[in-house]
């Protein structure tokens, strides 16, 4: 069953919800662009606020101003009313867009459960999982009505100006906010680049920066870049118990990147957030059991990683 079927026939956690969908051309327009010498995109924090912490400590080796866009899905596993509360404070500090789990939070209808959207090849047990965390979330946002309203009014995507290059942040791809089509694999494959390409020149922009399929990767096209962060909350490789940001900034990075490249003078870094992993696997279990959804769909990512490699994400 395709997307379009799922749309049709509402099936949680696989559908795209209509509202989702704002097409490239919608991010050509720059009437509310952002500016930065130095943008760090951080998709997928999931709630892990040691994470926040160790974000700061990159942020205090940079010379100059720093520009944080968190985009998206920077809730998800902090369902202690206490700890969603630290997250949404600290992350809308800085400026931030939605991802399905704050749109699907701020909708609170369910219908589309977690609104992953998630493709074929992801076991249904995954999904339905992925479902029951997002329905224990929308409990713990019901503790402070503020909250709702305070994601409601997120954006599903922003361009910054850095340098020489405009940036499209979004969440999942260029078309819509759960897209996956600049997942790792997507991203490398041939029969996809002309759709790629397709987007840099309806969007106006030279590089995408994106998070959601939760797999980090780097692609250079004709036309841009785009650089999928993976996950900022956990680890995107295998026996590497670290969170991954993505830098684009005018000068190079003091701190050294997984794996980057430049476009226009702009440089556009994969880089490390060397959180403390094991204050996070507390923070984890205290809120999530064994045997529990994210226990049984997490759980193992956090303690060792996917079977993910450098490599992989930017060949």
């Amino acid at each position: 069953m395709n997307m379009d079927d799922d749309i049709a026939h509402g099936r949680p956690g696989r559908s795209c919800p209509l509202h989702y969908r704002y097409g490239a051309g919608a991010l050509a327009s720059t009437a509310h662009d952002l500016a930065a010498d130095t943008l760090y995109v951080v998709g997928g924090l999931y709630g892990n606020r040691p994470a926040l912490d160790a974000l700061a400590r990159l942020l205090e080796a940079e010379r100059g101003p720093v520009r944080v866009l968190f985009n998206g899905d920077f809730h998800w596993f902090d369902i202690d009313a206490a700890h969603f509360a630290d997250v949404q404070r600290r992350v809308l500090a800085f400026d931030a867009i939605a991802g399905n789990v704050e749109a699907e939070l701020a909708d609170d209808a369910g219908d589309a459960g977690c609104g992953c959207a998630y493709p074929d090849e992801v076991p249904e047990a995954v999904v339905t999982r992925s479902n029951l965390i997002h329905a224990r979330l929308s409990q713990t946002v019901r503790h402070d009505p503020m909250w709702r309203g305070e994601l409601a009014a997120l954006d599903y995507w922003r361009a910054v100006r850095v340098g020489e290059v405009r940036v499209g942040v979004v969440h999942g791809d260029a078309e819509a906010l759960a897209g996956w089509t600049f997942d790792a694999r997507a991203l490398h494959d041939p029969a996809q680049r002309t759709a790629h390409e397709a987007a840099f020149a309806a969007a106006r922009c030279d590089v995408f920066a994106s998070s959601h399929t939760c797999l980090p990767a780097l692609a250079r096209f004709n036309e841009g870049v785009v650089i999928n962060n993976g996950a900022a909350g956990m680890p995107n490789f295998r026996d590497a118990l670290h969170g991954v940001v993505s830098r684009i900034a005018v000068a190079p990075s003091p701190h050294s990147p997984l794996y980057g490249t430049r476009i226009r003078g702009v440089h556009v870094d994969a880089l490390p957030l060397h959180y403390d992993s094991a204050r996070w696997l507390d923070e984890f279990d205290s809120q999530w059991p064994a045997s529990s959804p994210a226990a049984l769909n997490y759980r193992e990512r956090i303690l060792h990683g996917p079977a993910w490699t450098l490599r992989e994400a930017a060949p």
